[in-house]
């Protein structure tokens, strides 16, 4: 399959509309579409309540190492932590115990690349799920299943909580990894798209909330990544999140998915901006990304058809 030549500037743009996600790059912007988020504000009731205490996350990187973490779209100097057998491979902290950041493999020059797919919902849409609208995208996982692509979820706690059968599904299926997106789907820096803001102690609160809301879920197959809603974050960010002992997974290839309505220009971005080591942004929200399954049945047979192999991001982050 070829492509056409087509101007997708635009569809980028949109990428950072869908609830703030997949929009960000480190830094902070304002307005979006389609969040339903009340205006950006400290939001610290978001925090795990005397009923849903925090747990602890799955993971810890191994302390000891330098090397600071770096905006999206780079890759940290630091090597990355040895995993137990079994366990996904981290990498170690930045200077002070930063959370350190993964972008793309730039070591590598295999034609590896991950999709990544962010479950997005906003602690405050269970009313809008109640009304019919979809967060969900049971046809997407269908098509990574019968392309056989291994794939990583990064999906909020909210989401775990609406769809849980589906969480479930999905986090025992070998294919697939859940990472943490957090549980409320608020920024952990302000300004960030229109998302209400945590305060650090509800931030870290946060995470731990959605790794439990994973637990009760019964998806198995977690692994102690995290993804900032939003991509939003700054050095306070890192250091709220250090003690959750994750490794932050930004990307370097934006697909253009979100509120987009042409799967070939979805397509087309996709494959034109992998290279070696990529992680691709992606979602798995059908009413905000509708056409994200389809442009999905032509990104993978053109990637593969040029030599590429689809892993997950714990593959590339030990790379």
């Amino acid at each position: 399959m070829t492509f056409s030549v087509r101007k997708v500037a635009a569809v980028a743009a949109l990428s950072a509309a869908l609830a703030g996600c997949g929009g960000g790059t480190g830094s902070s912007g304002t307005g979006a579409p389609g969040t339903g988020a009340p205006s950006a504000g400290r939001a610290a009731a978001a925090a795990p309540s005397a009923a849903a205490p925090a747990q602890p996350s799955p993971g810890r990187p191994s302390a000891g190492a330098s090397g600071a973490p770096r905006p999206a779209g780079s890759h940290p100097a630091q090597a990355p932590a040895a995993p137990a057998p079994g366990k996904a491979p981290t990498l170690a902290p930045g200077p002070g115990g930063l959370t350190p950041v993964f972008a793309r493999a730039v070591n590598t020059a295999d034609k590896v690349v991950a999709l990544t797919f962010d479950a997005d919902m906003t602690a405050d849409q269970g009313p809008r799920a109640r009304g019919g609208e979809r967060f969900d995208n049971p046809p997407l996982i269908a098509a990574l299943r019968r392309l056989k692509v291994p794939s990583t979820v990064f999906m909020t706690g909210r989401w775990a909580e609406e769809y849980p059968d589906q969480a479930r599904s999905i986090g025992t299926d070998p294919l697939f990894e859940i990472a943490n997106h957090s549980y409320s789907h608020y920024a952990f820096k302000e300004p960030c798209y229109g998302l209400p803001a945590l305060d650090t102690a509800a931030a870290r609160a946060d995470v731990d909330r959605a790794f439990e809301a994973f637990r009760r879920a019964g998806a198995r197959n977690t692994v102690p990544y995290f993804r900032f809603p939003g991509g939003c974050y700054d050095d306070d960010a890192l250091r709220a999140l250090s003690v959750a002992g994750v490794t932050a997974v930004q990307w370097d290839v934006v697909s253009g998915d979100a509120f987009a309505k042409d799967p070939v220009a979805v397509a087309e971005q996709v494959v034109d901006g992998v290279r070696p080591g990529s992680v691709v942004v992606m979602h798995c929200t059908r009413s905000a990304a509708p056409v994200t399954e389809a442009a999905i049945r032509r990104i993978v047979p053109e990637l593969r058809a040029r030599g590429y192999r689809f892993v997950k991001v714990s593959d590339l982050v030990g790379r």
